[in-house]
């Protein structure tokens, strides 16, 4: 679909004319309409607000004219898992799990690799075959190319160590030690918890990456532990297979 086209069907499903959207970017109308009849297509500064005010990528406005990977992962990327920066915008060049609200998530290539290698397996790969592939693979990436550059001296590994140290200080009983955190994208952990009144409640964001882990309970048996933490709280939970019956056990402002 070209830009012209991309741009008519988002306006129109938003239920806006032309001199709406043109008043929310700060063009004119003629402006819109020549996009929207194919003479021009928006300068790169009033993509970004079209962007935004869509809540779509630039690659999406301009009708998806490259296949998007990530530069941590390799993964293809689309409108659904692209990551986003603080302030909402997106980031094309990284996915949720390895970019998140302005902090790159992975420093080490090696923990990268066996994140990834449950659900290369799950597509075909045998664990030899993915480990094989992402080595060969991951280096030839911007992120890794400029690791250096990109990397915050620690910051956000330190901040994941701080994390954990407050986990374990919870001693709660039956749960291991957490001995690391990934990068897990919020409506793939945002389960429904009932509380005492009876109400269900949901505590996450759905769009937000957070950082967290699944630890079996030294208790045995089908339950598992889940564990979410950001800068503003933790949670501890429990569930069954594939998040069944989910508890809260923790729910604690940091």
């Amino acid at each position: 679909m070209d830009t012209q086209n991309v741009i008519y069907e988002l306006r129109t499903k938003k239920g806006m004319s032309q001199d709406e959207l043109a008043e929310k970017v700060f063009v004119t109308r003629q402006a819109v309409s020549r996009w929207e009849n194919g003479d021009t297509v928006p300068n790169t500064e009033t993509l970004k607000l079209l962007s935004r005010e869509f809540d779509v990528s630039i690659n999406t406005l301009l009708g998806s004219p490259r296949q998007l990977i990530c530069q941590c992962c390799g993964m293809p990327l689309d409108d659904s898992n692209i990551s986003r920066e603080k302030d909402g915008s997106f980031n094309e060049d990284y996915c949720q799990w390895c970019y998140a609200d302005g902090n790159y998530t992975y420093s080490d290539m090696d923990d990268l690799i066996e994140v990834c290698i449950p659900h290369m397996t799950g597509q075909g790969f045998t664990e030899e075959q993915a480990r094989a592939y992402m080595k060969e693979k991951l280096p030839e990436l911007n992120y890794w190319k400029k690791y250096e550059e990109l990397s915050d001296d620690g910051q956000f590994d330190a901040f994941k160590e701080q994390l954990i140290q407050e986990i374990n200080d919870l001693h709660i009983e039956g749960m291991p030690r957490v001995e690391k955190l990934n990068a897990l994208v919020g409506k793939y952990v945002n389960l429904e918890y009932r509380l005492p009144n009876g109400m269900k409640v949901k505590f996450l964001n759905d769009g937000t990456t957070y950082l967290g882990n699944q630890l079996e309970s030294e208790f045995g048996g089908e339950r598992c532990f889940g564990v979410l933490a950001n800068m503003d709280f933790i949670l501890v939970c429990t569930y069954e297979k594939d998040g069944v019956n989910p508890e809260l056990v923790v729910y604690k402002k940091r």
